[in-house]
């Protein structure tokens, strides 16, 4: 069982939080940039299985979709069109402010050389920032709490993964695993169980218990009683979880990283109502994000970014469903983003031979981006190589 495996098989089989720890002394050597920044919010929306990004964002001036979808294309007359291309799926119409906002970047035909379609591994090169043959243990997101942003003093826990126990992005980093935040209150005091004794291997793991405790105290606050309406459901409840996990932290260390899940999205047969009512969660979560951050006056030092681990086929297939992919269109929104398209539209009469679309954009050039522009470290402490940030940033 390697690392990843066994931080998430331990993370559920407590069912409390759970912190894993850099050696000492990571956080030195902050620059000016990164300091300036170190009360940025950065949210991470896994949606998960694989989101067909041609329904999503929809290219619905371009006949080859709709020769490719003759049951499943959105119709031209429902898209909500962004220009004379493309324009969202109508499910998505509680994004659409946003987009007149200009608070929405959509990223383009965004994917990776050699792609990988298995499930399992193609998320973990996202969550690691990895080449398609290279296994790496250590989230992207732990690199850039490595790399000096923002001092390891200063916060609470570099991350919260909330609804989940796979730290993905995370591992490595001190990263907090909670389905709501109360569970978190209640099960943190168990962050060193009885029969930890003597395993080194769990009392490595756990060895930061009063960092445990002092996040747990961080939430023990009363609640934010929020104007926003959120969303009802599990995705709803995590937005909750999410915007109140940020009112706790006001006046204290903070938490500049958050995950939430959305799924999923492999819609290999019957997708079009599966796919509406998933975007819609989407939609409304955004908008819920939106409407609480501002309340808590952190809507501009918010990042809100999607991924997935792959895309669909742009052919569908004999069940009006869609199978595993290369190329997805990702969502960034927030106060601080300069909203527009960004990236080129990956070109459906130019399939390779396994009837793929070719990415025209790096997945991790959207990760440099967070890390030069909002965390402000060096892009190849995060990522591991040169790739161009994107300019979808104010700042």
């Amino acid at each position: 069982m390697n690392r990843r495996h066994f931080l998430s098989a331990f993370s559920s089989a407590t069912g409390a939080a759970l912190l894993t720890s850099h050696a000492p002394g990571w956080g030195q050597g902050v620059g000016q940039r990164a300091a300036s920044a170190s009360d940025r919010i950065l949210v991470l929306v896994e949606l998960k299985g694989g989101n067909d990004g041609l329904n999503t964002v929809v290219p619905y001036a371009d006949d080859t979709y709709y020769q490719l979808r003759n049951a499943i294309a959105i119709r031209r007359e429902d898209v909500l069109k962004l220009d004379n291309r493309v324009g969202l799926h109508p499910a998505l119409k509680t994004a659409l402010p946003l987009w007149e906002k200009g608070e929405l970047a959509i990223v383009q035909g965004v994917g990776y050389p050699q792609p990988n379609l298995s499930h399992f591994r193609s998320i973990e090169i996202w969550e690691t920032s990895s080449k398609s043959a290279e296994y790496l243990d250590d989230g992207w997101v732990a690199r850039g709490m490595k790399a000096g942003y923002g001092g390891r003093a200063k916060f609470t826990a570099d991350g919260v993964l909330i609804g989940g126990n796979d730290l993905g992005a995370l591992a490595g980093a001190r990263a907090v695993t909670l389905n709501n935040p109360e569970a978190f209150i209640n099960q943190a005091r168990f962050a060193m169980p009885s029969h930890a004794q003597g395993n080194a291997a769990l009392q490595h793991l756990l060895k930061t218990e009063n960092d445990v405790s002092d996040a747990a105290q961080g939430l023990r606050s009363e609640k934010f009683n929020f104007v926003t309406e959120f969303p009802q459901g599990a995705f709803g409840n995590g937005v909750r979880a999410a915007a109140q996990v940020v009112a706790s932290q006001k006046g204290k260390g903070g938490v500049p990283v958050i995950v939430l899940t959305l799924g999923s999205f492999d819609t290999h047969q019957n997708q079009s109502g599966t796919h509406a009512n998933l975007l819609k969660q989407l939609g409304e979560g955004l908008a819920a994000l939106r409407s609480s951050f501002t309340e808590l006056g952190a809507w501009d030092r918010t990042m809100v970014m999607t991924f997935s681990e792959f895309g669909r086929r742009p052919r569908q297939n004999n069940s009006n469903g869609t199978d595993h992919g290369t190329v997805a269109p990702h969502f960034v929104a927030g106060g601080a983003v300069r909203g527009g398209l960004y990236g080129q539209a990956p070109d459906l009469s130019r399939l390779d031979s396994s009837q793929n679309m070719a990415y025209t954009t790096d997945f991790r050039q959207m990760y440099a981006t967070v890390a030069r522009d909002w965390w402000g470290v060096n892009p190849e402490d995060v990522v591991r190589g040169r790739f161009e940030p994107l300019k979808f940033l104010k700042t």
